[in-house]
């Protein structure tokens, strides 16, 4: 008596058919070589057993614990067993899938292709299925073979977003400070641009996850040792969303994030940085920074700039406007106070005005000047 493949073992290979299990178990069907004859007019994909797939052992498969079970695609084939051996064979288990280098691409109208079409030009359905996408190919995904005859999508379009549309490297500008005088000095203008792609993956180190729609995980480990013996490796992780938007850890331990939509950061506690190097933020757009909305006392915005720096603020065509609704606003200069006024200087104040001047007072004008008030005092 056969019980769980334990005696009379029968194995089979075979192809997915269906995955649209209506369990949701991850259970698939399976169209088996010399069990199933690939007419579907006698067996039709309908008709086939499910089988289950096992898992690996760093999935539970237990109350949605680990990963789940429902990746493998139609047009893929897979080994297992029959758990109710040379009996009925309708208790499949799937132990792997067997990857190749397909001859010829899906026929839908025939069995162990995938049964799902592609569309043409025109949107109209063809007899052509969805998988295998490339024939003559190795199933193994382009990123982990590094195919430089037939580049993976997601690298062409990673090397053209670092790059302007004739070709240049982007350079992306950051603040560039006019000098006035001998009073205010600002710090080197500099451009830059996102670091050189540095993709050099080696098979078989690169270790690439990729979905159907486009989301990949590369975790590669390639290196190279040249004719001298010596080595360099070519480390990276790289994680991409299918809409492009992505995250690389590069060779030289560098992070480039790449956000094609917007990016929101939501924190419930305290939001720390440490930059040892420099720090430059460049916006096409406005910015708002809002503090203390909560109104808790103290909740302070504190700018502190070491010794030997200055603090620069330019506005190239507008104004620059400060409003204290309430509050004080205080000055504390240590050394001189000096001010260059293009135009008018307009002083409105509400209350009374009190100057004092420890050393001399000099008043230069090359118009005249009007003194008014109900009672003029000098020197009383």
């Amino acid at each position: 008596m056969a019980f769980l493949g334990i005696s009379e073992f029968k194995h089979f290979v075979g192809v997915v058919e269906d995955r649209f299990d209506p369990q949701k178990l991850g259970r698939l069907r399976v169209r088996c070589l010399g069990i199933h004859t690939s007419d579907k007019n006698k067996i039709a994909t309908a008709d086939l057993p499910w089988a289950s797939v096992v898992l690996p052992t760093t999935s539970a498969g237990i109350s949605g614990l680990g990963q789940s079970p429902s990746f493998i695609v139609e047009g893929a084939w897979v080994w297992g067993y029959f758990r109710d051996g040379n009996g009925l064979m309708q208790e499949m288990v799937i132990v792997g899938t067997l990857p190749g280098k397909p001859a010829e691409l899906g026929n839908t109208e025939k069995g162990f292709y995938d049964p799902n079409y592609r569309l043409d030009k025109d949107g109209e359905p063809t007899t052509i299925s969805i998988y295998p996408k490339e024939m003559a190919e190795p199933d193994t995904n382009r990123l982990a073979v590094h195919n430089t005859e037939k580049e993976h999508g997601s690298l062409t379009a990673r090397k053209a977003a670092r790059l302007e549309p004739n070709g240049e490297v982007k350079q992306i500008p950051t603040a560039d400070f006019d000098e006035v005088g001998s009073n205010i000095k600002a710090s080197d203008t500099d451009n830059w641009s996102q670091p050189e792609i540095t993709y050099n993956a080696v098979y078989p180190y690169n270790h690439v996850f990729e979905s159907e729609s486009g989301h990949i995980k590369e975790y590669d480990d390639s290196f190279t040792i040249d004719e001298d013996g010596i080595r360099t490796n070519h480390y990276r992780i790289y994680e991409q969303h299918s809409s492009g938007t992505s995250y690389e850890i590069d060779t030289a331990g560098n992070r480039i994030d790449l956000n094609k939509a917007s990016y929101f950061n939501i924190t419930d506690k305290d939001n720390k940085h440490y930059i040892k190097g420099n720090s430059d933020v460049t916006i096409d757009g406005r910015h708002k920074v809002y503090i203390n909305k909560s109104g808790t006392a103290d909740n302070n915005y504190d700018i502190q700039v070491g010794p030997n720096a200055n603090v620069n603020i330019q506005v190239d065509n507008g104004n620059l406007n400060v409003v204290t609704k309430t509050g004080q606003f205080n000055f504390d200069v240590g050394s001189d106070w000096n001010m260059n006024v293009g135009g008018n200087y307009n002083l409105n104040v509400q209350g009374s005005e009190t100057k004092t001047v420890e050393g001399s007072t000099t008043h230069n004008t090359t118009g005249s000047t009007t003194i008014r008030g109900s009672t003029i005092d000098l020197n009383p």
